[in-house]
């Protein structure tokens, strides 16, 4: 069934206060149907840990959650973690991902259980993309300066990681995120996807509108080009650390509750 979702209603449902902003775009998207699942798979710099807040919100709701410890040595090797995943889920999933992750869930979120894609600040390339080359007619962000390069993988220097990856969360729980960060393939970032599953899945997105990590404006337009139910938040790239209960709620809307 299609629906028609009006901007106004959609902050409403979610019952998210004064925490969002609604983006003004109405959309014909398939309903989501009622999930029982989750999995969550992170990004860049990061690992399952990062999503530690959302975690036990999902779980009292009700929903079976898991966190993918997905490698970030190649595409290849992501999507066969996040599909690991999902084959062992019993019945409708949501896919989630953050950051680079919307990367992986656009490529195998095309599976036969993920019922919803909900994207965090995320990547949401379309398949055969050069999202390298889009990227770069959207504004730059300062993490970048800070991205250090040793035997072709990358992580994020301290200085950067607190300043601009983590932005908008408490220094001392920064820390504990810049200590587990996972060294990122430098080659993972122009890797091209094969399934764009946005287009064919109900899809959320969470515009972080603080990000340095990566450009709201060009959040704002990934989250328009795929037609996603969107929420802005007042967050940096770590809204699930900052903004739990927001992330939360957008997860179980796309879940059907």
């Amino acid at each position: 069934m299609m629906i028609k979702i009006a901007a106004a209603a959609i902050a409403g449902v979610l019952g998210m206060g004064n925490a969002f902003a609604q983006d003004a775009t109405d959309t014909l998207i398939p309903a989501p149907v009622k999930a029982e699942n989750v999995v969550l798979v992170h990004g860049a710099w990061a690992d399952g840990s990062s999503w530690s807040k959302v975690i036990p919100i999902l779980q009292k709701a009700g929903l079976k959650v898991t966190a993918v410890q997905n490698r970030l040595t190649s595409l290849e090797d992501s999507n066969e973690d996040v599909r690991r995943a999902l084959a062992q889920q019993d019945g409708p999933t949501v896919l989630a991902g953050h950051s680079w992750s919307g990367t992986a869930i656009s490529d195998v979120g095309d599976a036969k259980n993920v019922s919803a894609l909900v994207y965090v600040a995320a990547r949401a390339p379309q398949a055969g993309e050069d999202f390298v080359a889009l990227q770069k007619t959207f504004p730059d962000t300062p993490v970048r300066a800070g991205v250090k390069k040793v035997d072709g993988f990358t992580t994020v220097s301290e200085d950067a990681f607190l300043k601009y990856f983590a932005n908008g969360i408490p220094e001392n729980e920064a820390k504990v995120y810049y200590a587990v960060q996972q060294p990122t393939a430098a080659s993972l970032f122009s890797e091209k996807t094969v399934h764009t599953a946005w287009k064919n899945k109900p899809s959320f997105y969470a515009v972080a509108a603080n990000d340095m990590t990566i450009s709201p404006e060009f959040e704002r337009f990934l989250a328009k080009r795929m037609g996603a139910q969107t929420v802005t938040l007042d967050a940096g790239h770590l809204p699930m650390v900052s903004h739990p209960m927001e992330i939360a709620n957008l997860i179980l809307k796309a879940a059907g509750r």
